[in-house]
């Protein structure tokens, strides 16, 4: 759930672009749609994920891409790797080119991670202040426009009315854009999981003297990682894990060969 929403009413008001819960007992009269979870997804498990959400500094798509990210460049490192060539020296200038490569893309992810968390606060402290100086009509545009596109399409005038009157009625929080350490705590995890994603297809090169033999053991090693990554993906999100998985192995493979091919 985003870090700045708002609960207001029977509704989420959520400034930034991220997905959250909404719950309205008027909507399904009013527009004519009744929500309906897929059979195989109960409320408990969808109100877990979300709570799971709001506790850590980075969501479920945030973080499992940063894994496949992650696995994607070192696997373009091993990959380019010639077997046939390659002796203990080359080795290791691989393994010291794929793991300063990711160090210095999770520093890159890392900062990006607190531009962005910036620009939401930002964006949020825009949103409040326009419906506090709007009139009704545009104070309901803007609420509309500020809710995700799914929920947006479940709430109508009366309810976005309702929430610009919530609005309101607050206190100015007097919310800032500076840097928090909800800013570092997300920019370290972005960062880490990226290195960290470094090690298990590169391990077989330091425990195996057989350079062929490393490479067919950490092209396996990469292959059970994004399935891995992808079937958590899967759970996460409530998608059909196994399938996830699936095609994160097909798709990270995809762009490993697209990554080679481009010089990467």
């Amino acid at each position: 759930m985003s870090r700045h929403s708002i609960a207001m009413g029977t509704a989420v008001l959520v400034p930034t672009n991220r997905i959250v819960g909404f719950t309205s007992c008027h909507a399904g009269s009013a527009t004519g749609y009744t929500p309906r979870m897929p059979s195989a997804v109960h409320g408990a498990h969808v109100l877990h994920l979300l709570r799971e959400h709001r506790k850590r500094a980075l969501d479920p798509v945030d973080r499992f891409s940063e894994v496949i990210f992650g696995l994607i460049m070192v696997l373009a490192f091993t990959c380019s790797f010639s077997v046939a060539e390659g002796g203990r020296q080359e080795v290791r200038q691989m393994l010291v080119g794929a793991l300063t490569c990711n160090v210095a893309w999770g520093l890159v992810d890392g900062v990006m991670y607190v531009l962005t968390s910036i620009a939401g606060r930002a964006r949020t402290n825009l949103v409040f202040q326009g419906l506090r100086a709007a009139d009704p009509a545009t104070a309901r545009a803007i609420v509309l426009a500020s809710l995700p596109e799914g929920v947006a399409a479940i709430t109508d005038g009366a309810e976005a009315d309702r929430m610009a009157a919530r609005v309101r009625t607050l206190p100015d929080l007097g919310w800032k854009s500076a840097f928090s350490a909800d800013d570092l705590r997300g920019a370290l995890a972005s960062a880490l999981i990226v290195v960290v994603a470094t090690f298990p297809p590169t391990i077989p090169f330091l425990l195996v003297e057989d350079p062929t033999r490393a490479l067919r053991i950490s092209n396996g090693v990469a292959v059970v990682s994004l399935f891995v990554a992808g079937w958590s993906l899967g759970k996460a999100t409530g998608l059909r894990a196994w399938r996830v998985g699936l095609v994160m192995v097909v798709l990270g493979s995809a762009l490993v060969a697209v990554t080679v091919a481009l010089g990467g």
